[in-house]
């Protein structure tokens, strides 16, 4: 248990580092600082950087998958637990740049985060498929669908996080209200 509570303790002293000022900032011997352990520490739980790094970017896209499965638990319908799914990976791309900068950066092999991105993909190109039996969303290849909603949304935030978007401002949108737009355009009513 104390192991478990440490390595959380590591990690989220190391997404403090990451949204400071991305993965440069974020040492092994610094997250061990600051989440007040010795400075070897973080060696027992991780491998290296890399590995701990791969953590968190599988840790953030764990977060969202699980948001997406709970409100289909919870009664959504696949279209309205889509479009929360997408606002709200858009909303957290704006508020934590870094840690999607982090996740769709390249990757050597790492198995969590390979597995954890396998999942959520799949999850997301699952609820695709059932809004399209629904007649809710335009046909077309789920997988190129769900692909594309990720791309716009991720697009769409490193654009107003480097100030090309703004409701008062430049295309009148923020990233959010893009992608409305683009899901009542993928919309079958349209």
């Amino acid at each position: 248990m104390e192991a478990t509570a440490t390595r959380d303790r590591l990690i989220e002293a190391a997404l403090d580092l990451l949204d400071e000022g991305g993965p440069a900032l974020v040492t092994l011997r610094e997250v061990g600082r600051r989440a007040g352990v010795s400075h070897n520490a973080p060696y027992k739980h991780f491998a290296n950087k890399e590995d701990l790094l791969a953590q968190i970017a599988a840790r953030e896209l764990a977060y969202l998958q699980g948001e997406l499965a709970a409100d289909l638990d919870n009664g959504l319908s696949p279209e309205e637990a889509l479009a929360r799914s997408v606002i709200l990976q858009t909303a957290r791309a704006v508020e934590f740049p870094e840690r999607y900068r982090l996740i769709y950066g390249r990757w050597n092999a790492s198995a969590e985060l390979d597995r954890v991105a396998f999942e959520s993909s799949a999850l997301m190109t699952s609820t695709v498929r059932h809004a399209q039996e629904r007649g809710a969303l335009l046909s077309g290849d789920p997988e190129r669908i769900a692909a594309l909603l990720r791309a716009a949304g991720r697009g769409a935030a490193e654009l107003e996080t480097a100030g090309h978007l703004a409701p008062d401002g430049k295309g009148k949108a923020s990233a959010t209200d893009l992608i409305g737009d683009l899901l009542r355009l993928l919309s079958s009513n349209g």
